[in-house]
């Protein structure tokens, strides 16, 4: 059987978007940054990258500024933004399924065995998302919400593999 590729992946416009963001907090609030800095600092093709700082303006969570002392620098509301604001306003709403969006109400709901796992399992990751804040990234703490793990032996292994995982701004 051929290996399959999962399509529930973020994209990589919202992956950069949260490298901006971290590196952003990182180097201090009032800083403005160039995106030619912004791109080499991330590992993102400034192209590419000039339309995801667009998108991330729009969503009030950057300012930008033209001209010789201009950049991007985070907004107010860009200092306390969680990873699920960044990725929504980069990409829009995330939903695992059609049938768990807002206002989609789903003719097979009432009958479906799936949806209420569909239902608990986006509830989970927006809780995950929404407690990552970005200034806890970018100072190296852990969020406040993180999956429950029922035994020892399941943390063991977990930890494992998240050892072998890349870093941010690691992978490809």
């Amino acid at each position: 059987m051929k290996a399959a590729t999962s399509s529930m992946q973020l994209t990589r416009a919202a992956d950069y978007g949260v490298r901006v963001m971290i590196h952003l907090i990182g180097v201090g609030e009032s800083r403005r940054l160039s995106l030619r800095t912004l791109a080499e600092s991330t590992g993102a093709p400034e192209s590419f990258l000039s339309k995801v700082l667009q998108a991330l303006t729009r969503g009030d969570l950057l300012v930008s500024q033209r001209g010789q002392a201009g950049g991007f620098a985070l907004s107010t509301r860009g200092r306390e933004a969680s990873m699920r604001d960044v990725i929504e306003a980069v990409d829009g709403p995330i939903y695992l399924n059609l049938c768990v969006r807002s206002g989609n109400s789903c003719i097979r709901k009432a009958w479906c065995p799936a949806h209420p796992v569909w239902e608990r399992a986006q509830q989970a990751m927006v809780d995950v998302l929404d407690g990552a804040r970005i200034e806890d990234l970018a100072l190296g703490s852990t969020p406040a919400v993180v999956p429950s793990i029922d035994s020892s032996a399941e943390r063991e292994n977990i930890t494992a593999a998240e050892r072998d995982q890349p870093r941010c701004g690691e992978c490809n």
